[in-house]
């Protein structure tokens, strides 16, 4: 018996309703914010919207109006706004105990078992979790010193495009500069090496001459990035101290939702044995089902040393950050990685609910099957729109890659493309390292008649903009 409603009731609406945008509410809230909330706030800087209340894959703003949300707070909201199900279980554990260090709770222990049962490879049932911080950052930062206490060395190696968190161990494993502008030095020996770019990188041919696998993909841009890899563990004038792991999305979030070629992972995980290194892989955006596995890494077939999990983690949107790792690595003592909301016990719920529920409403199937659908309605688009240039991902983790005419990445075209969606009910982000490429991280929740309804909105979006742009 399936626990919770069914996705078709989660809803406020099947579709979009909106009339002014942003409505005189609205307007006045972002209006306050500005006055007195950080310069450092961003998205209502690209989506004027001041939200009241959130139904499964639709919120509603103070003014009354209906979006499909296609965003789901950055990857999020993998069962929706106020999941039914989550709720109740939150809210019991809020009124019994909230805080609870790292005290045991039913709460903690259920969630850890969970989690130790949906791991990736070898490390399923045969790993231990830490809660350290609430956020993904703060995850990283658990791996770091993970990574550094296993192995006694202070070198990191992460990739070029990443986006680890911006905390400063996690920001120095992020490649984006903009992050890091005026926060310099970071860590120590911190290196980042290319990244394969399927969709860029160009076929020389010289992939079964560079790959250091055993068993070469036969993709450049793959034998380039693990020959790079090598190189920095094992030339002897490689420049930079021996890194203590290898930090890697198994699929590339803010860097454009890159989908390595098969053989990328399988590289790492060799090199890092060789080199006595830990694989560390940053799930916090792609986990939980979000790609139509449990974790991105599962469509590799890889078992890395320690994934980092936040995010989607909390069911509901309560903060919580955790990492995962196989139990020959569990060496600290007590103490040995703290932080005072580590027992943030209906978080804990919250996740443990949240996978019950994907796993009774079967959405890692759904997951695959409505991103194929997805990716199809929008390749369809790009049939006729040469400034698309790729359309790729897993699951329901989608990008869309924009160019202009003389092959530059154009950011502008998106932008413009993410306005005409809100302006007729559709929420949707952008990211890559150009800001060129369009983003859909829907909850896993959507329904296919949302879904027809997203693609309808995003196709004459694209159609309108680049009409104009001509």
């Amino acid at each position: 018996m399936a626990v919770g409603p069914s996705i078709e009731d989660l809803h406020f609406a099947m579709e979009p309703s909106v009339d002014e945008i942003p409505g005189p509410n609205s307007q006045k809230l972002l209006e306050r914010q500005q006055e007195v909330d950080s310069s450092a706030v961003a998205y209502p800087k690209r989506i004027p919207i001041a939200l009241e209340e959130a139904r499964g894959a639709t919120v509603r703003d103070v003014d009354g109006n209906t979006f499909l949300d296609f965003f789901a707070g950055i990857g999020v909201l993998n069962v929706g706004h106020s999941n039914p199900y989550v709720l109740e279980g939150t809210q019991e554990q809020l009124e019994s105990v909230a805080h609870t260090i790292d005290f045991p709770t039913e709460a903690r222990i259920d969630l850890i078992d969970k989690l130790r049962e949906i791991a990736p490879g070898g490390l399923a049932g045969s790993s231990n979790v830490v809660f350290g911080g609430p956020s993904g950052s703060d995850a990283i930062e658990g791996s770091i010193k993970l990574a550094k206490h296993n192995t006694g060395r202070h070198g990191l190696l992460a990739f070029e495009g990443s986006y680890h968190g911006t905390t400063a161990g996690a920001l120095s494993l992020t490649a984006g500069k903009k992050y890091k502008k005026g926060y310099s030095p970071l860590l120590a020996d911190t290196v980042h090496v290319p990244y394969p770019y399927p969709a860029q990188d160009p076929d020389t041919g010289d992939a079964g001459a560079l790959c250091p696998a055993d068993d070469c993909c036969m993709n450049d841009g793959c034998a380039r990035a693990l020959d790079a890899v090598k190189r920095k563990f094992e030339a002897p004038y490689g420049g930079h101290s021996t890194p203590a792991g290898i930090w890697v999305e198994p699929i590339q979030g803010e860097g454009g939702v890159i989908v390595p070629p098969k053989g990328f992972l399988q590289g790492l995980r060799d090199i890092a044995d060789d080199n006595d290194a830990m694989l560390i892989v940053d799930e916090i955006q792609t986990g939980l089902g979000r790609t139509g596995e449990w974790f991105a890494t599962d469509h590799f077939d890889v078992t890395p040393d320690a994934i980092t999990m936040a995010k989607a983690l909390g069911g509901t949107g309560l903060p919580i950050g955790a990492m995962l790792y196989h139990e020959k690595f569990d060496t600290w003592g007590p103490g040995g990685h703290v932080g005072t909301f580590r027992g943030n016990a209906p978080a804990m719920v919250g996740g443990l609910r949240a996978i019950e529920y994907i796993e009774s409403h079967n959405l890692l199937a759904h997951a695959t099957e409505l991103g194929s659908y997805l990716r199809d309605r929008i390749s369809e688009v790009a049939e006729t729109t040469p400034e698309i240039v790729d359309v790729r991902g897993k699951g329901l983790f989608v990008g869309v890659e924009f160019e202009d005419a003389d092959g530059n990445p154009d950011a502008d075209i998106v932008k413009a493309i993410q306005t005409h969606c809100y302006e007729n009910g559709v929420l949707v982000w952008s990211a890559g390292r150009h800001g060129n490429v369009l983003r859909l991280i829907p909850p896993l929740v959507l329904t296919h008649e949302q879904a027809a309804f997203g693609m309808d909105v995003l196709g004459e979006a694209v159609r309108a903009v680049t009409a104009e742009a001509h």
